[in-house]
């Protein structure tokens, strides 16, 4: 049973900066890749970006492209979101998950394996 746990969220000013933290455990973990969902109140999961374990294009979706950074630590099963430049329009839970397959254009929920339980990442004006 694999178990991914974020981390990091919490409450920030416009403008500021939160690094959010994912890590893997369970049996052996050895994901396609790993991605970063979120999910604002009232609105449908979408995708953040996404990193393959083996190195390789990221993906970005276009509302964080330039202000947001997403690695990974294959040695501590762990990947991170370092999130900038932050709006109040990136409020929203931030969901770790495993996938089997992205591309440069899109990332489904539909392609995830495993789910994390989220963390709250509030941006006030």
């Amino acid at each position: 049973q694999v178990q991914l746990v974020e981390s990091g969220g919490g409450l920030v000013q416009a403008g500021g900066s939160l690094r959010l933290s994912c890590a893997a455990s369970g049996r052996t973990f050895y994901p396609y890749a790993m991605g970063w969902f979120r999910q604002a109140p009232g609105k449908e999961r979408e995708s953040v970006a996404a990193i393959k374990w083996r190195g390789g294009n990221r993906y970005y979706s276009d509302s964080v492209k330039g202000r947001f950074i997403m690695s990974r630590d294959n040695a501590n099963n762990g990947v991170y979101l370092q999130m900038n430049s932050l709006t109040p329009q990136d409020t929203a839970v931030y969901y770790c998950a495993a996938l089997n397959d992205y591309n440069d254009y899109e990332m489904l929920t539909q392609w995830v394996d495993h789910w994390g339980q989220g963390t709250q990442v509030t941006v006030s004006s």
